[in-house]
């Protein structure tokens, strides 16, 4: 069995029921996903100063119409609601809050978790994903895997689809295994997975950053995939076609500096063209458990350097004056279009200070008029 230690530090202090309410209100309001919820409670200092600010800086950016704050009651409901169906949310710095998923850049602010909450906390997690129209020798070959890696001492993590994830969940399940879901910590899909999603609550762990009895949709797969990957030390794609969403869930595992596994086939099976030519471009040629053993092995202190930062314990920035703003605002808009760019290459040439960009950046954002894309890129949702 393998021993990876995971973080030498001081554990954070339980998060009160009341602060709880406030984070969730703030990343349920309108226009704000993960990155923007992140940098308002840096700038402002808590998600209850920054719930009091949102609608000025939505105006401030150009918002038609007033922003929809989450009201506090529907908040409650949604606590309620969780806990009756006998899970509970997990907010970002909460002790039991998977500590690897934290440094990355769009960390999910709160998880609904029920199951074996304290998985990841004692051993490394390792993601197992492919395609749901997986071959039989694919999905015997990824519960094979799932097994030894279990029996290892690894959590094997992944997605609860048709095909590789549904096998790789069965044969880690005796040694832990976490699942990933699009919908809500209520929704069973696939509905053939029913019964295993029961086991996964009493054996395992199910996670969603989505809000209670929300169906999962085409934009939410991808938004898990990032989880996935965040959550683990390593991917491992067993069969994934060339337009996969398993490929996804590969580069966000590249942008997260995890490490990238890939099971060759065939080149006459469409089924393994992606893990071919992921291959190609650098993952790790895997044919047994052994193979990502090793690897771990050799990287014991994963992030060990990586020093993430504690929004919560942030003095709030300084607000910019209105005339630097009125300033600014001008050389940003006229740097932005529909194309992505890049965050870095703005304040770059724009030659104006980050906390002007993050700023002006929020305040479009929040809007309802900017885009945030994957590697750090934002874009004008219209000109």
């Amino acid at each position: 069995m393998i021993s990876l230690p995971l973080f030498a530090k001081d554990a954070p202090a339980p998060v009160t029921d009341a602060a709880l309410l406030e984070r969730l209100r703030l990343i349920r309001s309108e226009n704000v996903g993960p990155v923007t919820y992140h940098a308002l409670v840096q700038r402002y200092g808590s998600a209850k100063a920054a719930l009091e600010k949102v609608p000025e800086l939505a105006q401030r950016g150009g918002a038609k119409k007033p922003i929809v704050i989450c009201l506090k009651d529907k908040a409650e409901k949604e606590i309620a609601a969780v806990q009756a169906f006998g899970a509970r949310l997990i907010a970002f710095d909460a002790p039991d809050y998977p500590e690897l998923l934290k440094h990355i850049p769009d960390a999910p602010p709160i998880l609904a978790a029920q199951g074996q909450t304290h998985l990841w906390a004692s051993k490394p997690c390792v993601a197992i994903v492919g395609a749901r129209n997986a071959s039989a020798n694919g999905c015997n070959f990824a519960k094979k895997l799932a097994a030894e890696l279990g029996e290892a001492g690894v959590i094997v993590v992944s997605g609860l689809a048709r095909g590789i994830d549904t096998f790789a969940h069965q044969g880690a399940l005796a040694t832990g295994t976490v699942a990933v879901i699009g919908g809500g910590i209520d929704n069973v899909y696939p509905p053939e997975n029913r019964n295993l999603f029961a086991e996964l609550r009493e054996r395992g762990c199910i996670l969603s950053e989505q809000p209670f009895g929300m169906a999962p949709h085409s934009r939410s797969f991808p938004a898990r995939n990032r989880i996935i990957s965040g959550i683990s030390r390593g991917v491992l794609v067993v069969e994934a076609s060339a337009k996969s969403g398993s490929l996804i869930t590969g580069r966000f595992a590249l942008e997260q500096n995890r490490e990238v596994f890939a099971v060759p086939g065939s080149p006459l099976d469409p089924r393994a063209q992606g893990c071919n030519a992921l291959i190609k471009e650098g993952a790790l040629l895997t044919e047994s458990a052994e193979d990502i053993l090793n690897v771990l092995r050799g990287q014991p202190r994963i992030l060990a350097d990586s020093h993430q930062f504690n929004f919560f314990d942030a003095a709030p920035a300084p607000e910019p004056s209105a005339a630097e703003l009125a300033e600014a605002r001008k050389i940003i808009e006229q740097m932005l279009g529909v194309t992505p760019t890049s965050i870095d290459l703005l304040l770059e040439q724009s030659q104006i200070s980050p906390n002007l960009l993050l700023t002006i950046l929020l305040e479009k954002e929040l809007a309802g008029m900017l885009q945030r894309h994957p590697g750090n890129r934002v874009s004008l949702l219209y000109i």
